[in-house]
């Protein structure tokens, strides 16, 4: 499910960010693209981890690309890239998906080795 949601995360980030100025394409558009992708990829890959320690260590990454990306909307905001009213919806979601990665870090820590 976390996986799932953080996937259309960065389909709507990358549909978002066609809008920014082109003088940041290789600035803030490159840099949330980029945060965004690393909170599915490390979710995908620290699933496939043998051991209960590796996985929560690539669930953390993803949690800190997590906060990365909230940052860089917050600024996108600011810079007037993006509406109140999307940095709202993208807020939400970035929220859920929070809850989510703290939930599975949760289940993990249960597990036995």
């Amino acid at each position: 499910m976390v996986w799932q949601k953080s996937h259309k995360l960065v389909l709507n980030i990358y549909e978002l960010t066609k809008s920014f100025p082109r003088e940041e394409i290789y600035g803030l558009t490159s840099q949330i693209r980029r945060a965004s992708v690393s909170i599915s990829a490390n979710i995908v890959e620290g699933k496939k981890k043998k051991t209960i320690p590796h996985q929560l260590s690539f669930i953390n990454i993803a949690e800190g690309s997590l906060e990365e990306v909230k940052y860089f909307l917050i600024l996108s905001k600011d810079l007037e890239y993006i509406t109140q009213e999307k940095y709202y919806e993208f807020k939400k979601d970035t929220e859920e998906i929070g809850k989510l990665l703290n939930g599975y870090e949760k289940f993990l820590k249960n597990q036995k080795p």
